[in-house]
């Protein structure tokens, strides 16, 4: 009796436990945890959220490190081995044994990398799935942490890595964030060269800045501002490509600062475009009658705008259009250089948007035009 009970005990112990266990909810993923880094980042617990990155890299590491091995040892099967690199044969062969684990390998790898990029390679296979046990985005998470604590070299590093393995993002489009950040170090730590060289590496996604017919529109825009004027440019064209913006505007900076007017003034130029479209697009989403006449029509019409103000404010607007008007004068251009100012320095009498110390300089650059002296970086 005491034997049956032990048994029935045993069997009731053996029954919950495999119970139990089906409910414990599997490990995390890794960009699980890297969520909830970001999370506890937002919140200030910047230990905690270090913690979690370095778990999500480690956590994507081995998930990947132990897919390789799955499909090196498929492919160290002799028979395996006789088909040669066909990824196509290895793929009969994974469905034909119905070998579960190495088909899964295959398909996690389709999802992550074109099938056609491959080249029907097994080999090749084998190489992708090795990258993938890089995580650019928790490289990058990590440097956040080391640049909200003052460790700038750390923080450089670790962006600079998360750049190199810019081809595993999930979001092509983060490239220019991480970027970004590597010159905003290199602003900080006035290292102005490697600055320029970053901001140049930003500018080679800017297709009309880039392409062969870029100088063909440098010019264009150039002789449109010098013959015809603020309004004439701005009602021929229109650039939005606010992803490039601000590396147009800090490099017109730069090189106004370091005494090379007129590469300032190509960079500004640009700038200045990018910011002026943005608006008038941010206006007509509200008013599609509004056709743009003068910049002080336009800025009357955005300063009703929440939107379009903060914008101006975001982009150094008025900085930007203080610096483009002094690096058309630097360049020999005084002409537009004087309507620039002369339009600043309106604002800055009231009324619509105030131009601030951008509007003072200006007034004072009507009466007496100078270069600046190009004493830092602006």
């Amino acid at each position: 009796m005491v034997r049956k009970n032990r048994f029935l005990f045993l069997s009731f112990f053996v029954v919950h436990a495999a119970f139990v266990f089906t409910q414990i909810p599997p490990e995390k993923p890794y960009w699980f945890t890297l969520e909830r880094g970001k999370f506890l980042f937002r919140t200030g617990e910047y230990g905690d959220a270090l913690l979690a990155f370095e778990d999500a890299r480690e956590q994507r590491k081995a998930m990947y490190t132990q897919m390789e091995r799955q499909l090196i040892t498929l492919l160290s099967i002799p028979e395996v081995r006789r088909l040669g690199d066909s990824l196509d044969l290895v793929e009969t062969y994974i469905a034909d044994q119905r070998q579960e684990n190495a088909a899964a390998v295959l398909r996690e790898l389709y999802y992550r990398v074109p099938r056609a990029s491959l080249e029907g390679s097994a080999r090749t296979a084998l190489e992708q799935i090795g990258r993938l046990k890089s995580y650019p985005e928790a490289e990058y998470w990590i440097g956040e942490i080391y640049r909200a604590e003052g460790e700038l070299g750390i923080a450089l590093k670790q962006y600079q890595r998360a750049y190199e393995q810019r081809a595993l993002l999930e979001n092509s489009g983060f490239v220019q964030e991480i970027l970004y950040k590597i010159v905003d170090i290199y602003r900080i730590r006035q290292e102005y060269p490697d600055m320029e060289r970053w901001l140049l590496e930003i500018l080679k996604q800017d297709p009309r800045w880039s392409e062969d017919s870029g100088i063909f529109a440098k010019n264009a825009l150039s002789r449109t501002i010098e013959n015809d004027g603020i309004a004439r440019f701005l009602t021929l064209y229109r650039y939005n490509n606010p992803s490039v913006e601000k590396a147009h505007r800090l490099l017109g900076f730069y090189y106004y600062a370091s005494g090379r007017h007129s590469r300032a003034m190509e960079h500004l130029l640009y700038a200045f475009l990018i910011q002026n479209t943005i608006i008038i697009e941010e206006i007509l989403r509200n008013q599609f009658d509004f056709t743009f006449t003068t910049l002080e029509n336009l800025w009357n019409e955005a300063a009703r705008r929440p939107l379009s103000t903060a914008y101006i404010e975001g982009v150094e607007y008025y900085k930007t259009l203080y610096y483009l008007g002094s690096a058309l004068y630097g360049s020999g251009k005084s002409t537009p250089a004087r309507e620039f100012w002369t339009a600043l320095s309106l604002q800055n009498s009231g009324g619509g948007f105030v131009a601030g110390e951008w509007g003072v300089r200006a007034r004072d650059q009507l009466r007496s035009p100078s270069v600046d002296p190009a004493v830092e970086y602006p």
